[in-house]
């Protein structure tokens, strides 16, 4: 089954030639190959988080396997919805389902299930593949959806996507594969307390701390809307041996509009 893109023309650039010219702008020097184990950026328009995806991707090495976690914004499928088969069709040109790594990721986990349906119409995962594209243009992906689930369901989702790298790792050496995942911080607050509450959230991730993530975003009321696949994300990378994580780059929408009076904050952060 061939996915059509959901967002181009909204979120970023359908045609090719500008939509090349963006990331590269976005991404500055894309010479940056730093093995990471996990790597989280933003996906909003790239007008407005762009610049920190780009920053992130431009210093990571970005293999041929990847897996992407993301929240599902438009409630459809299953609560965590993977796609096994096929391959999405982009304006930098198709990218493949990698059909070995999902099969290994759904073996591992009883709450996983088939659904592009899922998929179909969602963005976070999609606005990541042109700057994953830019770095390795032979990429195959894993996309996988997670709606809302407990921390002990976001923990058994990481050691089995964990468990499925360790067994790749053996066949791919260096070119392990690498744990996108897609999230926006603090939606529509006033610039400060979004800032305030983005740095809990940003903190608890620095500190390699899922359940605190978990736990503060709930307690505080944060409204990341990717925080539980950064905690899967987070609990996988810990599994594989992550001793630190790095912050890259955070802002707000109100760096780019002028007004901070209700800002979404985007950071991007290197896991290895």
């Amino acid at each position: 089954m061939i996915r059509s893109p959901a967002v181009a023309n909204q979120f970023y650039p359908a045609d090719p030639q500008r939509l090349n010219y963006e990331v590269n702008k976005l991404m500055g020097s894309k010479g940056g190959d730093l093995r990471a184990k996990c790597v989280i950026s933003p996906h909003a328009g790239y007008m407005y988080s762009g610049h920190v995806a780009g920053e992130v991707f431009s210093r990571v090495h970005v293999p041929k396997r990847c897996i992407l976690l993301g929240p599902n914004h438009t409630g459809l499928g299953d609560i965590v919805s993977i796609v096994s088969d096929g391959e999405w069709d982009m304006p930098l040109g198709r990218v493949r389902i990698d059909n070995e790594l999902a099969s290994a990721i759904k073996a591992g986990c009883y709450n996983i299930k088939e659904s592009l349906e899922a998929h179909l119409y969602e963005h976070s995962l999609e606005v990541q593949l042109p700057f994953m594209q830019a770095k390795e243009r032979d990429l195959g992906i894993v996309p996988i959806c997670i709606s809302r689930i407990n921390y002990e369901e976001a923990r058994e989702l990481g050691v089995a996507i964990a468990r499925a790298i360790k067994a790749e790792r053996k066949e791919a050496g260096d070119d392990t594969p690498l744990i996108v995942v897609s999230t926006d911080f603090t939606h529509y607050e006033p610039g400060d307390i979004a800032n305030k509450k983005d740095r809990l959230a940003i903190d608890a991730i620095l500190n390699l701390d899922p359940e605190g993530l978990f736990n503060v975003v709930l307690m505080e009321r944060i409204t990341m809307c990717g925080f539980i696949p950064t905690v899967v994300g987070l609990v996988a990378s810990i599994e594989l041996g992550a001793k630190e994580a790095e912050l890259i780059k955070y802002a707000t929408s109100g760096d780019i509009t002028g007004d901070n009076r209700q800002v979404v904050g985007y950071a991007g952060i290197i896991i290895r």
